[in-house]
């Protein structure tokens, strides 16, 4: 298909789309907010995405109104140079159009806004499209325009692009389509206009690794764009998902407290979301944690008492649920937890129940804390008598996977013998320590410190979280995977999957926020509103310094620390105590330490990657702290373990087409409704059981001659079958193949994809291990298949296929077939 027929198809879909999902009304703004009133002050962050990084609000408030301003695009591209004459663009921020084509533009980063341009001489037809990605956006029904592609809206000599009541989508490329051409025009001060939660950058985080840095301030930014006026928000993508995610929510005003200090905001959030579980189980106790969080980053007790009663329901039940399977509906998007809402397994069902005795040593933790020893020794004994009926059971330490494990040592109840085990089972492949969300991820990551093993979990979050920034992200995403990098470039479009189409702007990512203050900077809170608190740094072996503070209700705890120059300072605010002060000093051998210029006695602790000197009961105030080595040892960064995968072989094929015989299937094969709807045609080989196929839809289209093999002539582009994924249903962008090869040889497989409409099919397929649901081969991308491609790999044992749409109407699967290895 030619470039040209494809954007005349893709705008043919869009309009007729368009017309039946919006019909977008030609009125003026509904939405009015004020200019940003903060004004810019201090020293930019470069390694920020967000453009009012340095920009300070004098008294930020829960109650203010949106507040908006504008962001220019840093650059475009098109492929129809003729038709548009950008000389003035960068000076002006004009485009003189004399014919048709697209232009895309790119604004550098994700922001919550709409777009628009001004013309006084506009007569073409034009539309406009938006995306997080660089291609227009595709969503899921249920949405009031899936299709984020419209008509312009005109309001004066300004044209908008007008998705949904609330106006605002992510945003960070923009196109105009100029589909019929009249007469030469000028597109004038392209924008987007940009909502914002007048919100002030109280904290911060810096360290020797600029990555670290980008992701701290990334996940940050992340938050700040899904501040809404009343709550916090889910995404910025318009998918009919958006509403306040109670569980979501815990990472993301954790990330909020510890960048932004907007305690109130927090607060308000947590009343909103009070009485609010998504109807999943883990959700209510994500909420009790999220209390927990707020009271011990701002010692509001009185919020801890008002919601006793409601806290303690949500723990009851979590109690009596204990040992049962109930129902938990989601515990994460992760093949190993179900995929999502498909089928959360027992791997889920163990995770739940960790989290569980989490919840109830923590909130009976708080109350002890504040006198409430009734309910202390009420919620701290289930925790303990759950806890203890495990180790009797003795089967959990083997039988764990990675996300029960994870919940296990985050209870703080487990013995580092116990840690051990659970770490080198479950965190040690690289591969699958990644869970398929940054939002489990975070959990993961936190066990890993719990287990003192910093270098892994550094090396953890530059593949999730580093990856995404490599991928082009400027936020943090619902689900992503390191290898997408290896099959995509920069800013492409996603593989769509279990959790529907991909979100690249996602919340309940921004855990690390509070990860690397709390444990590589190391500010913790040890009594309610940081009363008493540690500064504990772990820089591990690949770090030498990092500084940042801590915003809190009594003022900001600040902290740098540097390994090489021995220098370290402390901030310890009026009304605080800092009960432990680590001074990291790597490998280092010291002779000698003084504080504030005065000399004093050195008290090392020796740990297996980095020691430190060890200062207790520091008073408020402000401390430099100066040592010196009598030998410097060389940090050995951790190296890398590598991607190792069980999968090999995999090779793609064009040329075949439909004469597969002879060259595939000398096992046994599957094709998929070939000559009736609903009716497969196998020939299946004996090491094979019964294949499962799930979340599909079947395709078949009317064949004349019924001896016909799949498509024999490739040039008969309708005589197939094939099942296909359920596009544009929610959460239906992928399907799931279980393969029960029932012996221990080496088999392969081949995929048959045929693009049976020519619309551009792009698919990605995971490969895992049917039994642990461990991935075990690279991602694999099939895209240029409208005559028909093969893809083929060898593998051992029984398998799952998850196959997902990249892009086009969805994935089509016409046929597997089975081979011996040659």
């Amino acid at each position: 298909m030619t470039k040209k027929k494809t954007r005349l198809l893709f705008l043919l879909t869009t309009i007729i789309y368009s017309n039946l999902l919006f019909c977008p009304v030609a009125s003026a703004q509904k939405i009015v907010y004020k200019p940003v009133s903060g004004t810019l002050s201090g020293t930019p962050v470069p390694l920020s995405p967000d453009p009012l990084i340095n920009m300070k609000w004098a008294s930020p408030k829960a109650t203010d109104e949106l507040e908006y301003y504008h962001l220019r695009p840093v650059s475009f591209t098109t492929a129809s140079a003729r038709s548009f004459d950008t000389k003035n663009f960068k000076i002006k921020n004009e485009v003189v159009v004399n014919g048709e084509g697209d232009l895309m533009f790119d604004f550098g980063r994700v922001s919550a806004g709409w777009l628009e341009f001004e013309s006084d001489d506009l007569t073409d037809s034009v539309l406009m499209s938006i995306s997080e990605y660089n291609e227009p956006a595709i969503v899921n029904i249920g949405t009031a325009h899936p299709f984020k592609t419209a008509s312009v809206v005109k309001d004066g000599n300004t044209y908008r692009i007008h998705l949904n009541n609330l106006w605002y989508e992510g945003v960070r490329f923009g196109w105009i389509h100029v589909v019929s051409h009249k007469k030469q025009w000028h597109l004038k001060n392209l924008r987007l206009v940009c909502q914002i939660k007048p919100t002030n950058y109280n904290g911060s985080f810096a360290c020797s690794d600029p990555e670290l840095t980008k992701i701290w301030y990334t996940g940050a930014y992340t938050v700040k764009l899904n501040l809404l006026k009343d709550y916090f928000g889910a995404i910025l993508m318009d998918r009919s998902d958006r509403h306040s995610w109670t569980g979501d929510a815990f990472p993301a005003q954790a990330a909020s407290m510890v960048a932004f200090g907007n305690f109130d905001f927090v607060k308000k959030n947590i009343h909103n979301t009070a009485n609010l579980s998504n109807d999943i189980a883990s959700y209510a106790l994500y909420w009790v944690l999220s209390l927990v969080d707020y009271v011990n980053y701002t010692g509001d007790t009185d919020l801890a008492k008002y919601y006793l009663d409601n806290a303690g329901k949500k723990l009851e039940h979590a109690y009596g649920h204990f040992g049962k399977s109930p129902r938990i509906a989601f515990y994460g998007w992760d093949e190993r937890l179900g995929g999502g809402f498909e089928n959360p397994n027992a791997e889920a069902q163990n995770a739940y129940s960790m989290l569980s005795i989490r919840a109830w040593s923590e909130f009976g933790k708080l109350m002890r804390t504040i006198g409430n020893l009734k309910e202390a020794d009420k919620y701290e004994g289930y925790a303990t008598e759950k806890i203890q009926s495990l180790r009797k059971e003795n089967a959990w330490l083997s039988t764990f996977g990675l996300h029960a494990a994870a919940d296990a040592i985050n209870t703080n109840l487990t013995t580092p013998e116990e840690n051990n085990i659970l770490f080198n089972k479950n965190f040690t492949d690289r591969v699958n320590r990644i869970s398929y969300s940054s939002f489990n991820e975070w959990f993961i990551i936190s066990a890993m410190a719990k287990s003192q093993r910093f270098d892994e979990a550094i090396s953890a979050i530059k593949d999730s979280w580093g990856g995404q920034i490599r991928y082009g992200g400027t936020t943090f995403f619902e689900v992503f995977r390191p290898q997408w990098n290896e099959i995509l470039t920069t800013n492409d479009a996603p593989p769509n999957n279990q959790a529907g189409y991909t979100s690249f702007t996602h919340p309940w990512s921004a855990g690390i926020v509070k990860w690397l203050s709390e444990e590589i900077l190391g500010i913790k809170p040890l009594e309610p509103g940081f009363k008493s608190f540690s500064i504990v740094p772990h820089l591990g072996r690949s770090l030498t310094s990092v500084n940042g503070g801590i915003p809190t209700e009594k003022g900001l705890i600040s902290a740098s620390f540097d390994t090489k120059s021995g220098i370290s300072r402390v901030k310890v605010p009026a009304g605080t105590m800092a009960k432990t002060i680590a001074l990291p000093i790597g490998k280092n051998v010291p002779s000698s330490l003084k504080i504030n210029g005065k000399t004093t006695a050195i008290s090392i602790e020796h740990g297996e990657n980095e020691d430190f000197l060890i200062l207790n009961n520091l008073e408020p105030g402000e401390y430099l702290f100066e040592v010196k080595y009598k030998k410097q040892v060389k940090q050995i960064a951790l190296k890398n373990t590598p991607w190792i995968y069980k999968v090999h072989g995999i090779g793609q094929d064009s040329t075949t087409r439909g004469n597969w015989k002879g060259t595939y299937g000398g096992d046994g094969s599957i094709l998929f409704n070939l000559y009736k709807k609903g009716q497969h045609v196998e020939k299946l080989p004996a090491y094979l059981g019964k294949i499962k196929l799930s979340r599909y839809a079947d395709v078949h289209r009317d064949v004349q001659d019924p001896n016909i093999a799949l498509l024999q002539d490739s040039a008969r582009t309708n005589d197939f079958g094939a099942i296909a994924t359920k596009n544009y249903n929610v959460c239906e962008q992928s399907m799931t193949i279980d393969l029960p090869v029932t012996d221990n040889g080496t088999h392969r497989v081949s995929l048959y994809f045929l693009d049976q409409d020519n619309v551009g099919r792009r698919s990605a397929i995971e490969i895992f291990d049917m039994n642990t649901l461990n991935l075990i081969g690279p991602m694999i991308y099939v895209k240029n298949y409208s005559k028909g491609k093969y893809v083929s790999f060898d593998v051992q044992g029984p398998i799952r296929l998850r196959i997902n749409q990249v892009r086009g109407i969805n994935v089509s699967l016409s046929g597997i077939f089975f081979d011996k290895i040659k």
